[in-house]
């Protein structure tokens, strides 16, 4: 992506969700920023000991109080669609498409129209944006340097997916336009119940059958039958997924649907559903950057109307630095028994719960979060990280290790004095179930224990000596509380002929046993 003069600060376009009845189409197109203005009040404990309250004003107050967004209405006219020398279009603004008035029997015939109906009509609305926003002389913008960040919850991703993969339902030049785009909760592999599985075909009822997969492959140009959470045609590392862990606080349908969907959901969309992935530059399938956090798919605790939800959005949109951690693990010890009945010739079995929370400095929200007892910890079985046959020298398999996060950070809300960025991170390595012969292994036992766990601390600071590159520090918490301080040994981070970065590893070492022996790679690259 080339940068353009006001990079990172783009127009953002909000896509809004589902809407199953004309009722909640009504309620829908009678509130003019279609929900992205609904906040939040919660109960939080302060560092007094004392419950007290939290306000979240809602993501459109927030961009316009941090960061100088402004909205499109004025004098009760909405700016793209009228004509108004008077008021023009500031280039740092946020827009609400209301996809659903057409389906409102107040502005449309009451018949709700396709998703690719809504694809076709999001690649318009961008290019009245540019039209509009290149018309203001006070921008300084040509068409050539527009852009526009992408902002979507739930259907309204698959909206946007639509509008970026199908070559028919949009256009080069406003889809080249596109700088990033992040979804909260959307299903782009579908939504699974209990107990029809995929949304059936047939179940027509307020659209519905948006999110069966077959007919997702219709309108994401995806071959029936195939993988519908590839992205094609658009960078699949520009998206990222905000993926929501809390089913318990969807009251929709009396609480049906969060049972339907399960413990691993949101209340209405699987974990497992909810992150897209395709091909790099290089042809090789890369994953969309994501977070988890303990957040249901919409109500007073709603992954929209969340400080977590926030944090990762604006970070993503406007930070400068991508930061991956992926843990490779070279072996595994069993516990003394296990091992011996191994070595008799017992059939082990085991698998593996790594529970990771990340969280940068100066910011009391964590940014990701995957534990156990909220059903979203990486699984793995060991079958996993070491393929082969009982009795056989297994070798580990890379493309199963864990990527524990991605985080984005942002330099300007750095530390003055040494300007250097940071974030810290809690991994666990859970002990697992041990099955001997297909009978569970409960001696020494102790739920909630670890195989291996650390907080490790790492900081980013500009390298002096080459502009615009970073030096990295890390450390332990138990070693040197809240301050990091190992220089790591980095290498530089390539994509083909290209420098992109640089990554350096932190070796991993639990020699008691049960214990694991690896490295945590660590990879950061600017991003712009």
């Amino acid at each position: 992506m080339t940068t353009t003069p006001q990079h990172p600060y783009h127009p953002i376009i909000y896509v809004r969700g589902f809407a199953a009845t004309q009722g909640e189409i009504e309620e829908t197109v009678a509130d003019p920023y279609m929900g992205f203005n609904i906040g939040s009040t919660k109960a939080r404990l302060a560092w007094t000991g004392d419950v007290k309250r939290f306000y979240f004003e809602s993501p459109l107050v927030r961009l316009m109080s941090d960061h100088e967004y402004e909205d499109v209405f004025v004098d009760g006219d909405d700016l793209l669609a009228a004509e108004r020398a008077d008021h023009p279009v500031p280039y740092r603004c946020i827009i609400i498409y209301r996809y659903y008035d057409e389906a409102s029997k107040d502005f449309g015939d009451g018949k709700t129209p396709p998703i690719e109906h809504f694809a076709k009509g999001l690649d318009k609305l961008i290019l009245r944006l540019r039209e509009k926003i290149c018309a203001n002389k006070d921008n300084k913008m040509t068409p050539a340097d527009f852009r526009v960040h992408l902002v979507a919850h739930s259907m309204g991703g698959l909206v946007c997916r639509a509008f970026l993969q199908n070559p028919k339902l949009g256009s080069a030049e406003a889809r080249a336009a596109v700088d990033k785009l992040f979804t909260y909760a959307t299903p782009h592999n579908g939504i699974d119940m209990r107990i029809v599985r995929n949304v059936p075909g047939w179940l027509s009822f307020g659209d519905v059958n948006n999110f069966n997969r077959d007919k997702m492959a219709e309108y994401l140009d995806v071959p029936k039958g195939d993988d519908v959470s590839v992205v094609k045609n658009f960078p699949p590392e520009r998206i990222f997924n905000l993926v929501g862990t809390n089913p318990r606080d969807y009251n929709v349908a009396g609480g049906a649907s969060a049972w339907a969907a399960g413990d691993a959901s949101d209340g209405l969309v699987r974990i497992e559903n909810a992150t897209t992935h395709g091909p790099g530059p290089d042809g090789k399938d890369v994953t969309s950057p994501r977070a988890f956090v303990y957040r249901s798919h919409s109500g007073h605790y709603g992954i929209v109307n969340s400080e977590e939800g926030y944090q990762n959005l604006t970070r993503f949109l406007f930070g400068a630095l991508r930061v991956d951690g992926i843990l490779d693990i070279d072996d595994i010890t069993l516990p003394v028994e296990v091992q011996k009945a191994h070595d008799q010739g017992k059939t082990v079995r085991a698998s593996y719960q790594f529970e990771v929370a990340a969280s940068v400095r100066g910011c009391q929200w964590q940014m990701t979060r995957r534990e156990a007892r909220e059903n979203s910890a990486i699984f793995r079985s060991y079958s996993q990280l070491f393929p082969g046959k009982d009795g056989t020298k297994r070798v580990p398999d890379r493309a199963m290790s864990p990527h524990l996060f991605s985080l984005f950070l942002d330099p300007r809300k750095s530390v003055k004095t040494s300007k250097s960025v940071s974030f810290a991170f809690d991994m666990k390595v859970l002990v697992p179930d041990y099955e001997l012969d297909g009978v569970l292994f409960m001696k020494r036992h102790y739920e909630g224990g670890f195989i291996f766990r650390e907080l490790i601390l790492v900081e980013a600071l500009p390298d002096e000596t080459a502009p615009g590159r970073w030096r990295v520090k890390y450390g332990y918490q138990d070693i040197n509380p809240g301050k990091p301080g190992v220089d790591a040994e980095s290498r530089p981070l390539l994509s083909g002929d290209a420098t992109v970065g640089l990554a350096f590893d932190i070796p991993i070492e639990q020699k008691a046993r049960p214990g694991l022996r690896g490295t945590l790679r660590i990879e950061a690259r600017p991003w712009t």
